[in-house]
């Protein structure tokens, strides 16, 4: 019977909401929790570095410090948003299933949740920290990822590699034209005019930039992350292509059911690590050798061989990381060390907000202001600490409640109607 005054056919209608927690995948929650663990030890530098300086290379390092910039590009840099952007294609392909088995629709549904994904990002980096990358996620997977919901797998994995390629192509073809260009005289003058007065202004820009988020109030701040938001999204467009090439790379995995019969695919994944990681690490090593000394200001062929080694080179150490965790939480001993990642994962949106929160109060002005006097070493540790606090707080919060808060909100605003919170008591 329909409740009163609808009919039966509106009752009976699937209603949309969150999955439960038992139809959780708990490998896909600990593969998020180790990304953000890589996702901090890459922006800790840059919590402390006006945004401007990564276009032309951050501080010349030495002793420590030096081998932990190294450390970081090669393990670190690229890899863990390639390897969130490959989760967030799975949870893409998770979606679409169940709103399939649900008969609920999807489209609309999807739009509303990465729209307030967006405000979220907007807020993030307004408020908080320019560096955010959820506004990247929201656009790319509003406006192109939705295209692919319906293509076949094969095509899925086409268009990876194109976009991949497209990376590459735009960097090479950049880097030709202002070869071709140098072989003018004049031409060449004027580029190295040019690319000199743009270069000064970035050092001016990011010495000005210094100055307010090293000793400024919260709202000259805020005036600054309004002014770097410009720059953040022009240097952001260029991550695109390799975003939207593991979100696709994600939708291929979800769509064949990969994770959803981990033991039926083990030797996938042993093929995935034997292939994946001596790719990663050469292509690591060349990115890591090339970057060195090479001009992120300008095309050149060393800043393209760099950017062909970090192309193909983070995918497939991010790939070899996730078939690494996969393989060892088959084991008993590392499902349980590796448990408490799911906590964090779970709650990934949450505590990447938090991440920046606690790192730009330990550097901005308005906090304890040590923006510009820490080093990549010291940022290692300070990651540690931050993370190694995430662990227990997440997972004493989610032994409490159904949600991170922030996921909540999400959920409560997607849904158009409050979720519950706490945990039922048992």
């Amino acid at each position: 019977m329909g409740t009163e005054g609808q009919p039966e056919s509106a009752a009976a209608a699937p209603q949309a909401g969150p999955v439960a927690r038992a139809e959780r995948i708990q490998v896909i929650d600990v593969l998020r929790g180790f990304a953000l663990l890589g996702i901090l030890l890459v922006n800790m530098e840059l919590f402390s570095n006006p945004v401007q300086q990564a276009i032309f290379g951050l501080k010349e390092w030495s002793g420590v410090d030096r081998l932990a910039v190294w450390g970081i590009r090669f393990l670190a840099e690229g890899k863990f948003y390639s390897l969130f952007s490959l989760l967030f294609g799975i949870g893409f392909a998770l979606q679409i299933q169940r709103a399939e088995t649900r008969g609920t629709t999807f489209v609309p549904f999807y739009l509303r949740r990465l729209g307030i994904l967006l405000l979220i990002g907007l807020a993030h980096a307004i408020f908080i920290w320019t560096g955010d990358i959820l506004v990247l996620y929201a656009l790319v997977g509003a406006i192109l990822l939705l295209l692919f919901r319906r293509r076949s797998p094969r095509t899925l994995l086409i268009w990876a590699g194109v976009m991949l390629a497209v990376t590459i192509l735009i960097n090479a073809a950049l880097t030709g034209l202002v070869a071709l260009a140098q072989l003018s005289p004049e031409a060449a003058a004027e580029l190295s005019r040019e690319f000199a007065q743009t270069e000064a202004n970035l050092r001016a820009d990011a010495a000005h930039a210094g100055q307010v988020f090293a000793s400024g109030s919260f709202a000259e701040i805020t005036a600054q992350r309004l002014s770097d938001l410009a720059f953040v999204y022009q240097f952001a467009a260029f991550l695109a292509f390799n975003v939207l090439a593991m979100f696709l790379l994600g939708l291929y995995i979800g769509r064949k059911g990969i994770l959803r019969d981990i033991p039926g695919h083990l030797p996938l994944f042993r093929r995935i690590l034997l292939w994946g990681l001596p790719l990663g690490i050469v292509g690591n090593l060349v990115y890591v050798a090339f970057i060195e000394g090479a001009s992120r200001s300008e095309p050149e062929w060393q800043s393209l061989i760099a950017v062909v080694g970090q192309t193909l080179g983070a995918p497939a150490l991010a790939l070899s990381y996730a078939a690494a965790i996969i393989l060892l939480v088959q084991h008993d001993t590392w499902h349980a060390r590796l448990a408490p990642l799911a906590a964090v994962g779970r709650m990934a949106l949450s505590n990447y907000l938090l991440q920046s929160l606690v790192a730009t109060t330990l550097f901005y002005g308005y906090g304890f202001g040590l923006f510009g006097k820490v080093g990549p070493a010291l940022g290692i540790l300070i990651t540690l600490a931050i993370f190694g606090a995430q662990i227990p707080l997440s997972v004493w919060w989610m032994g409490r409640f159904q949600f991170g808060p922030v996921e909540w909100l999400w959920r409560t605003l997607t849904y158009l109607r409050p979720q519950p919170f706490r945990l039922p008591r048992a």
